[in-house]
């Protein structure tokens, strides 16, 4: 104390003035400042602050990890996959334009191989070369045969459509996906990398590149609508992606009949009308269109071959004799002409693809009810997209406004009979 009272001297005004700070004070508070501003923290407790996070100094800032590093790993992963869909618009869009050329070159190589042969047989009984002529006939013709039966197989247009529908659903998931990331990217979820690549693995099952040997079934024994999306599971909706809700199925169903979220009892009987119609007319529809383009394509694959190859055997017996000459030169040129007509009714006409649009159109109608029957599905309408956003939606991919969907909230009764309804849902197909 007299050491502290010795160093405090008086002043004229009645105050007291400290000592001036020693020059080793001065540099330890000079160290001090500087280590602040460079962002070095100094604690005593320095395990606990070490456990809860960590600061990098990087001159003039400080940055603090949290040690929370699952939304950036999200969103990086969310980057690759839209990458990923990116490149499979380029693949699935440059593939299909291939598999549109092959038709078009099959079809006129084959029509010209026919057209040919068939000339060749006409001009054999007159010309001295009728050997080499009727060879070349039966050659070209066995040729077509052959290049039909292979073309049948495959069904380029059907390919090429299967091609141009994966390319726009393909596209369609990489915008989903940039928006995402462009709307909150920091608050990507595990969840929505989930869902992204079931979405993924879904269209490879659905539309698969290579043609052999996972290639889609050309000709098969029942239409089915075409799938390329993921059911929801029922226990996925109380994933920690859900939003949290306190209410028991009795109280959400309460809420719902309130209007709560956009919701409300005819908006829901306009949503399960609408999924009735879709069923009883617009998929049935285009099933039964597709089931005749199916048995039409199968006679057509059948018939052409064998025409060509009747032909080619009828030309072996070009020349053989005087009264079988006119008769072989005859079922040649007729065979010849039928299979390049039956071919250019096959693949000019491109029955393949127009059974393949029937099936994805068939599989959008299908999607649309899978759609709204996940919805109504969860009982919690705060887990619900907003009932008025989801009723345009569903208006805008059938082609039509959000108040012409009143007139199905009738049909949703069970009194309803299906042959009473007499519109049907989409105007877009």
């Amino acid at each position: 104390m007299p050491y502290m009272a010795s160093l405090v001297r008086p002043l004229a005004g009645g105050g007291f003035m400290l000592p001036a700070a020693s020059p080793s004070r001065r540099r330890r508070s000079g160290l001090c400042s500087q280590t602040r501003r460079c962002g070095i923290v100094s604690t005593t407790n320095t395990s606990t602050f070490d456990r809860r996070q960590s600061v990098s100094i990087d001159q003039d800032r400080v940055v603090i990890n949290t040690g929370d590093d699952g939304a950036p790993v999200s969103a990086a992963k969310l980057r690759a996959i839209a990458e990923a869909a990116a490149d499979r618009v380029e693949m699935h869009d440059i593939i299909g334009r291939q598999r549109d050329n092959w038709n078009h070159l099959l079809l006129h190589s084959t029509n010209s191989l026919t057209l040919a042969a068939s000339l060749m047989a006409a001009l054999a009984p007159a010309s001295t070369s009728v050997v080499a002529l009727k060879v070349s006939a039966g050659v070209l013709l066995a040729t077509a045969a052959v290049v039909m039966a292979a073309v049948n197989k495959i069904q380029p247009s059907q390919l090429a459509e299967e091609q141009r529908n994966a390319t726009r659903l393909w596209r369609e998931l990489e915008r989903d996906l940039s928006a995402t990331l462009a709307a909150s990217p920091a608050a990507s979820r595990n969840c929505d990398v989930h869902a992204a690549m079931e979405r993924l693995l879904a269209l490879d099952a659905a539309y698969p590149l290579p043609l052999l040997p996972i290639v889609l079934e050309k000709f098969p024994k029942d239409v089915e609508p075409a799938r390329w999306w993921t059911r929801k599971k029922s226990e996925g909706r109380h994933s920690p992606c859900t939003k949290p809700c306190c209410n028991g199925r009795h109280g959400a169903r309460q809420a719902s009949m309130a209007g709560d979220n956009g919701w409300s009892r005819e908006l829901e009987d306009e949503m399960r009308g609408i999924v009735r119609v879709l069923r009883a007319k617009d998929e049935q529809e285009y099933l039964s269109f597709g089931k005749l383009a199916l048995t039409l394509n199968r006679g057509l694959a059948v018939a052409g071959p064998a025409l060509a190859g009747t032909a080619a055997i009828a030309a072996a017996f070009i020349g053989s004799s005087d009264t079988g000459a006119s008769w072989a030169s005859d079922v040649t040129i007729l065979g010849a002409a039928l299979a390049a007509a039956v071919n250019t009714v096959e693949h000019g006409g491109q029955v393949g693809m127009m059974f393949e649009l029937c099936r994805n159109v068939a599989g959008f109608y299908r999607k649309i009810q899978d759609d709204i029957e996940d919805v109504l599905g969860e009982a919690d309408v705060e887990r619900r997209e907003n009932g008025e956003v989801f009723e345009t939606k569903v208006a805008l991919r059938l082609g039509r406004s959000p108040s012409d969907l009143r007139q199905f909230r009738e049909m949703a009764s069970p009194s309803f009979r299906d042959e009473d309804i007499k519109n049907f849902a989409g105007k877009l197909f």
